[in-house]
């Protein structure tokens, strides 16, 4: 055989040879993989733009006081980020794909069955138990894992993109929630919420993959093939194991209570009580989350550009600066709020929405870089503590606006608290390079 036909034969071997040295495609999977979650994550979105839509219909039909609707977003909230560690765990055990078709079946059965509710304990274990373990199943932890097993370079963009996916389904289902709740009722609403949970079962368990290993490639960016590990069993024991060993450190404490304080100054206070608080201002509810909405169009550019300066800049003075202008700006929201949208509401929603999400990107940077690999399950935990906070401000907004008779002081604490995230990002310590990462 001639040196010529020995090249050919060899380079004709290593082009049919499955595994780490097939050859990669064009597009690498990776991008086609963070579609399918961009997708998976708008889809179940539209139950997490239902919440502020019931508070006045329950409230008028039912009579429930406010403060025992927020209870049930709150259970609902809670669950949302208690559930993303283990769920973040058994995807490292089960696969990605089981774990959140489940999930989504598991939303689909909790929104549907609101229809039948008749007292405030179906909505606590429909819309708080059902819809909170579903979709904190869905959590931004299910992103985290996506990013951290597909790509090893443009992480921050990819997260940023994937967090923006929650803002893009807040925009498109809210204006349809909120015309379906004023024309018809709140039960065809949460039909609706439930058929989009279970419209993307197939697409997910036909199109997502678990592992760049299942299909012979690279992760994105990475110089050698990585096999697939093998999986973790024990995945309640290695959640409260993780947690345990990142609660002896001071930084989790400090990515904890910053990030409770974002949870508390959006999806607790902003999209569980602004179209309430807006319609006590004479707002009609189809204006106000059209508004909503438009929050969603800018934290979109926001996120997504954060995760850009997250590739480039230091995370901690980025979520300085995120967290200081969120305070300012619900500082001014009492003095905005009217019948109709004037100019200075308009510049609010777009300031506020630009900042939205944007923590997101860098708190994920921040958990990886102190965490290594157990930094999708400790960014679980993190999450747990930005749904507590957004569950307690859902609840207490609720019973500040029943004490009260407005929502001024809510959004004055929030300001204030938005202030002191500010100052404990500032005082995160960067992980020397060869400092310990958890085991």
């Amino acid at each position: 055989m001639t040196q010529t036909e020995d090249s050919a034969a060899v380079t004709d071997h290593a082009r049919r040879r499955p595994g780490p040295a097939a050859r990669a495609p064009r597009i690498h999977r990776a991008w086609f993989v963070a579609a399918v979650t961009f997708v998976t994550i708008v889809g179940a979105a539209a139950f997490r733009s239902l919440p502020g839509l019931l508070i006045d219909p329950l409230h008028q039909e039912f009579g429930w006081s406010r403060g025992t609707i927020g209870a049930a977003v709150s259970v609902n909230l809670a669950l949302y980020g208690l559930t993303a560690p283990f769920a973040a765990a058994l995807m490292d055990r089960f696969g990605i794909r089981k774990v959140v078709a489940v999930a989504l079946t598991v939303t689909a059965v909790g929104a549907g069955s609101t229809v039948w509710m008749t007292s405030a304990w179906q909505l606590m274990l429909s819309w708080g138990l059902l819809v909170g373990l579903g979709s904190g199943s869905m959590a931004l932890a299910f992103a985290a894992t996506v990013t951290d097993r597909w790509f090893t370079t443009r992480r921050g963009l990819v997260t940023g993109i994937l967090t923006a996916a929650s803002a893009s389904g807040q925009l498109i289902f809210l204006p349809l929630l909120s015309w379906i709740v004023e024309t018809h009722d709140w039960r065809p609403a949460a039909v609706t919420v439930a058929l989009a949970a279970l419209a993307v079962v197939p697409f997910v368990w036909l199109l997502l993959r678990d592992h760049p290993a299942d299909l012979g490639h690279k992760p994105y960016g990475a110089t050698a093939f990585v096999p697939r590990p093998e999986p973790a069993r024990g995945a309640a024991r290695r959640a409260v194991t993780v947690l345990f060993a990142a609660a002896r450190t001071g930084t989790f404490w400090l990515l904890a209570g910053t990030f409770a304080i974002c949870g508390a100054s959006t999806n607790g206070l902003v999209q569980t009580h602004f179209v309430p608080a807006a319609h006590d201002h004479g707002m009609p509810v189809t204006a106000a989350a059209s508004l909503l909405a438009v929050i969603g169009v800018f934290d979109v550019v926001g996120t997504i550009a954060s995760g850009w300066f997250t590739d480039r800049f230091e995370p901690r003075r980025l979520l300085a600066v995120y967290y200081a202008l969120r305070g300012i700006s619900l500082l001014f929201l009492p003095m905005l709020l009217a019948p109709s949208v004037h100019p200075p509401m308009l510049f609010f929603i777009v300031f506020y929405g630009l900042d939205w999400v944007a923590t997101v990107p860098p708190t994920v940077a921040l958990c990886r870089e102190q965490y290594g690999d157990d930094s999708a399950i400790v960014f679980g935990w993190v999450l747990a503590s930005h749904q507590v906070g957004a569950a307690l401000v859902a609840f207490l907004g609720g019973v500040a606006r029943d004490a009260f008779g407005s929502y001024d002081m809510v959004w004055y604490a929030s300001g204030a608290l938005c202030a002191a995230a500010a100052l404990m990002a500032l005082v995160i310590r960067r992980r020397p390079a060869t400092g310990p990462v958890l085991a």
